[in-house]
């Protein structure tokens, strides 16, 4: 037995994205439908009810967020410039001015109202990593915008809780080192430029060679470097077509980690975008079967096992009807071998 608190979920009733108006195809069931599953599941069903566990009231700070995002940044978070900022993060107008993927009319809840969500996503962040810090392992049902600035947010990613999680951590003296291993389809870039030349948070990044973000310009007009392509402290770019490799080149990026002195706690960002189901157009260049998802996150998880490392783990990016899967196999076969 590795702990007492293994799952952990926001139990209040958050908005779908549709019901701002936000027609991106993440569905608002995909926790519930983990957590149903798993519930009734007769093989596992009674270990992880015991095992599920609500998120506390922890609320994350303008100094939490402060320690991570730029003074300007936090400033428009808290201001009547947070809209507006929602909109951009979320790609909600397109180059000509018109809304995209965004239909205002038939919004229940105003924009803004979203931001509360997001905080309480960074609080369960946090909490998976003090309780995998505490307890050996945590698994957080949300969570994972890795692709949030200091100056800004981007790729529907407000704040970066993969960031600010540590950071809150790393000033109770909680842990000193961290290890963040991005399992999501597209390069955690955000984290990568947070904390480029941080000797603490050592960074691996496994995804998609070529899209977004990698399709931007390095350089814009103005000569200013575009820090999505800071190098993570060990990338692995699959290309399409190159499935059949991913696990060998992760297999590969593991063992290099060793070359770093062994963390206090590492962070994996379980994204399931990978997976050849998933509805994002921007992450369709990858397309995993769930056996090959199903052997990464074994791969992982035992890579870190044997070296004895904490784990905390959030769940990242995984659009559409049949997310939920990824990450509902994986925790089966965690509940039936090791609890």
């Amino acid at each position: 037995m590795y702990i007492a608190v293994m799952l952990l979920y926001d139990a209040k009733k958050n908005p779908a994205y549709i019901d701002y108006g936000i027609e991106i195809p993440i569905k608002g069931d995909k926790v519930n439908n983990i957590i149903d599953y798993l519930k009734k599941d007769e093989h596992i069903k009674v270990k992880a009810v015991k095992l599920l566990r609500k998120t506390k009231n922890i609320k994350i700070t303008k100094k939490d967020l402060l320690r991570v995002h730029s003074k300007e940044y936090v400033g428009k978070l808290f201001s009547k410039e947070l809209e507006d900022v929602l909109i951009k993060v979320y790609e909600l107008i397109d180059e000509n001015g018109n809304y995209y993927r965004y239909n205002p009319i038939n919004a229940k809840y105003p924009l803004k109202r979203h931001f509360k969500t997001i905080l309480r996503k960074v609080s369960g962040t946090y909490q998976s990593l003090y309780y995998g810090a505490k307890k050996g392992f945590c698994f957080f049902l949300g969570g994972g915008m890795h692709h949030a600035k200091r100056d800004y947010g981007e790729g529907f990613c407000i704040v970066n809780d993969v960031v600010v999680g540590i950071r809150k951590l790393q000033a109770k003296k909680i842990v000193k080192t961290v290890w963040v291993i991005d399992l999501d389809a597209h390069k955690g870039d955000g984290t990568a430029s947070l904390t480029a030349d941080d000797g603490s948070i050592i960074t691996l990044s496994i995804h998609m060679a070529k899209g977004w973000p990698l399709d931007k310009i390095i350089n814009n007009k103005k000569g200013e470097f575009d820090p999505s392509f800071t190098p993570s402290d060990i990338d692995i770019p699959v290309e399409s077509g190159e499935e059949e490799l991913y696990n060998k080149k992760l297999l590969n990026g593991l063992n290099r980690l060793k070359k770093y002195k062994k963390p206090d706690l590492a962070l994996v960002l379980s994204g399931a975008d990978p997976y050849e189901l998933d509805e994002l157009k921007s992450a369709e260049l990858l397309k995993l079967t769930l056996e090959e998802l199903l052997e990464r996150d074994k791969m992982v998880f035992n890579f870190l096992t044997e070296l004895k490392i904490p784990k905390a783990y959030i769940m990242s990016g995984g659009y559409g009807d049949n997310s939920w899967k990824v990450y509902t196999q994986f925790l089966k076969w965690i509940i039936s071998k090791h609890f």
